[in-house]
């Protein structure tokens, strides 16, 4: 099951126009608060796919019932460019475990690269909801190694994977190579098509970068 958000049209796509304005990007501060409140949006969303159970309130002047979720919530994250997001979903997970995975490119010097997996801190997740966000999809291999690190904790009950930006071509791989387990994609957009060097087009620019300054 995929889910883009932007195919509909709410604020949410102010908030991704403004991620891809080479003009806002300037501004880091304000590029990482538009990754949190689409986490948050993408929080909300999933949260109406949860299982709730009825609940009792006691207020002031009598008692309240409502349905709470009751499900086991995980969030991950593939660090760094997935921090602002993390804290976008946690806001409104804000009773969840957490969990974070190193992956990056390792490029040579003919420029092409291999995804490199090194760390992971994690909660057992076995029958717990997993969300794994990273902003961008682009060929999908980190977020395949990133599932594949998570599994090593456990089996989760069923995982959400966030993206705010994704390629075509990277739903594409992580469907065909996750197909037949328990996933419910959620895209804020999906591109048509990477560069020469494996980044979204038109896409945003590298996320990380934009958030937390360039690196060596």
């Amino acid at each position: 099951m995929v889910h883009t958000i932007g195919e509909n049209n709410s604020l949410f796509n102010q908030f991704i126009a403004e991620i891809r304005d080479v003009d806002i990007q300037k501004d880091p501060l304000r590029f990482r608060r538009n990754l949190e409140r689409v986490g948050e949006i993408f929080a909300y969303e999933i949260s109406k796919t949860l299982n709730y159970s009825e609940k009792e309130v006691q207020t002031p002047l009598g008692t309240a019932t409502t349905n709470l979720p009751k499900d086991e919530i995980v969030v991950a994250s593939i660090l760094r460019a997935g921090l602002p997001l993390h804290n976008g979903l946690l806001s409104y997970f804000d009773r969840s475990e957490n969990a974070f995975i190193s992956a990056y490119r390792n490029f040579n010097e003919a420029g092409e690269f291999e995804i490199k997996f090194e760390y992971i801190a994690s909660p057992s997740i076995d029958g717990k909801i997993v969300i794994l966000a990273d902003p961008m999809l682009a060929t999908g291999s980190s977020m395949e190694l990133a599932y594949k690190a998570m599994l090593t904790k456990g089996t989760p009950k069923h995982v959400h994977i966030v993206s705010v930006i994704a390629s075509k071509e990277g739903v594409e791989l992580v469907k065909e190579k996750l197909n037949g387990e328990n996933i419910t994609l959620w895209m804020g957009v999906v591109d048509p098509k990477l560069n020469s060097k494996s980044y979204i087009i038109p896409g945003c620019g590298d996320a990380g970068d934009l958030a937390f300054g360039s690196k060596l």
